[in-house]
């Protein structure tokens, strides 16, 4: 019996210094508890707009440690045609994620798609208090969550 193929799931932000790296983090934690998944799935992030070399916000890695998931140690970096055509699937925070990236890459329409599955955008905690980025890390956890039972990760 063959190996399963690896996949490579990329989250996408703006920066990629809050919400992608804090998906980044979280769907490593929660995919390694999925005894499916465990080593099948590989996770990235990168940011439409994102300067290349900058470190996590202290908040978005405080808000990780409220949750109980380590942060990944990475910096941020752009996104580019090469990440897109290499990941299995891409979910953007927002619509206009959604739209950045399918302008980059119009033919992987096909595995781009917003992170929160009711379709609503989630909003950049860049400026805002530990509370704002607190309650962004438990959106996107959630979301994440839902994907994984919607086997979309």
């Amino acid at each position: 019996m063959s190996e399963p193929r690896q996949r490579y799931v990329l989250f996408v932000c703006t920066g990629n210094t809050c919400r992608s790296p804090m998906a980044e983090a979280i769907a490593t934690s929660l995919l390694a508890d999925a005894p499916q998944t465990r080593s099948i799935t590989e996770v990235g992030s990168a940011g439409v707009g994102a300067a290349e070399g900058e470190q996590t916000t202290f908040e978005a890695v405080q808000a990780l440690n409220r949750l109980g998931v380590p942060p990944a140690a990475k910096r941020s970096r752009a996104l580019t045609r090469d990440l897109i055509v290499q990941a299995d699937a891409i979910f953007g925070m927002t619509r206009s994620h959604v739209r950045a990236i399918l302008a980059l890459t119009p033919d992987a329409r096909g595995k781009v798609e917003l992170l929160d599955p009711d379709g609503e955008d989630i909003p950049d905690p860049i400026g805002g208090d530990q509370s704002v980025y607190t309650q962004a890390a438990e959106r996107i956890r959630r979301a994440i969550q839902r994907r994984i039972k919607e086997q979309r990760l």
